[in-house]
């Protein structure tokens, strides 16, 4: 037997003897201990910056002071009352078949009144669709936001004319658009700035970090206001952030606020100092006003199916509109005949509107054709022959008719 076998069993030889070779006890191994769950750090209360308490009495913030004057303050109740009942009147024809679809804003006036109206002229608007209030600010005939939702045009009005860009369908895209044309902005040397709308849902989407990366490195003058209603349709905002909204902007780099979103006095004063950092070169900044979706996400929803009555009346108790007129009549700034006056506007607004959509021209068919090419393109002008004789097949045939009525 050679050494190697041996040695291959486990035995050795030794003055002649044959011992059985010693091999190294196993150790036990050692028992790991289960990995106990960490309950995550429980966040820092996100502080809300407020100047009017939901039973209108008027509070002071060290970072954030305002100062209005009678009128100007009579002028954002006016703003907010009228928007809601141009909201209203919409969502009317709506239900009516006026409108293919609508997307309120009933509960988050002020988050768009107060934000509209820190706006300087040269400033400039990227909203999604549910910005009729910073529209109404903006100057844009309300009639005219309607245009799209009834299928007669992809926007009824010039954005450079009121520095009001289309509204985006698409979730979340239109904050690249504003991070891009601010580092245009910025590139001309001007010192206006952009702001962005978007939603507590389109926050998820992947466009809205790309537009954070690209604004905080290019240090674009840009105001992302996130209108955090509490809903993305039927997903709660909970179920898509483990902290608050405006938090997420320290992780780029520029500074983010929480705002009582259903205090116009507290979402003018913040959104004036953002716009302010974003023109003085200090980069972007993130507002999150804190508001309520009251109504549906949009008329096609049934917010019954995910919300509970109770949640609606503690925002209801929140109203921005009912706080602002508490703060007017306990100080005296509004009598009974503003009151009426405006009531009264309103509802002739919500019949010019009504009368306008009623009467609002169908477009051109062919018109689609006409801007696809600045010198033309043989393509279009082939699918523009076919679409021609494709609505000519429709035309009634006289003899066809003839034999109908003959029959």
């Amino acid at each position: 037997m050679t050494v190697e076998s041996t040695a291959a069993r486990g035995t050795t030889r030794s003055s002649g003897k044959r011992t059985a070779a010693k091999t190294p006890a196993k150790k036990a191994p050692a028992k790991r201990k289960a990995a106990q769950p960490t309950a995550p750090a429980a966040p820092a209360q996100p502080e809300l910056v407020q100047l009017l308490t939901p039973e209108g009495e008027r509070v002071e913030h060290p970072d954030y002071a305002i100062d209005l004057s009678p009128d100007e303050l009579r002028g954002l109740y006016r703003d907010m009352v009228l928007t809601r009942r141009f909201d209203a009147e919409a969502t009317s024809l709506q239900r009516q078949g006026e409108l293919g679809l609508w997307a309120s804003l009933l509960g988050q006036e002020a988050a768009q009144i107060g934000s509209g109206r820190a706006l300087r002229d040269d400033d400039y608007v990227f909203p999604t669709y549910r910005e009729h209030g910073v529209a109404w600010c903006r100057g844009v005939d309300p009639a005219n936001l309607l245009g799209m939702f009834r299928g007669v045009n992809n926007g009824g009005w010039d954005p450079n004319s009121n520095n009001f860009h289309l509204y985006t369908i698409v979730i979340g895209s239109q904050t690249l658009h504003a991070t891009g044309y601010a580092m245009g902005v910025s590139k001309d040397g001007a010192d206006s700035a952009v702001v962005a709308y978007f939603g507590d849902g389109a926050s998820s989407q992947g466009d809205v970090a790309e537009a954070f990366t690209f604004a905080a490195v290019y240090n674009a003058p840009v105001v992302f206001f996130c209108q955090n209603n509490q809903w993305a349709i039927s997903e709660p905002t909970e179920k898509q952030s483990r902290v608050p909204i405006y938090q997420r902007a320290a992780g780029y780099g520029f500074p983010g606020v929480r705002v009582d979103g259903n205090d116009v006095l507290a979402v003018l004063a913040v959104t004036r100092a953002a716009l302010e950092h974003a023109r003085s070169g200090q980069g972007p900044m993130l507002v999150e006003a804190f508001t309520y979706r009251m109504g549906a996400h949009t008329t096609s929803d049934d917010p019954t199916r995910y919300r509970t009555d109770g949640e609606r009346a503690a925002w209801e108790a929140k109203d921005p509109i009912q706080r602002l007129r508490a703060y007017l009549e306990a100080e005296g700034l509004a009598d009974e005949a503003f009151f009426a006056g405006l009531e009264e506007e309103s509802e002739e607004l919500g019949r010019g509107v009504r009368e306008k959509i009623r009467t609002m021209p169908d477009p051109d068919t062919m018109a689609i054709f006409e801007n696809a090419y600045a010198d033309g393109h043989a393509l279009i002008d082939e699918e523009r022959a076919q679409f021609a004789e494709y609505l000519a097949s429709f035309a009634d045939d006289p003899a066809d008719s003839a034999a109908e009525r003959g029959n």
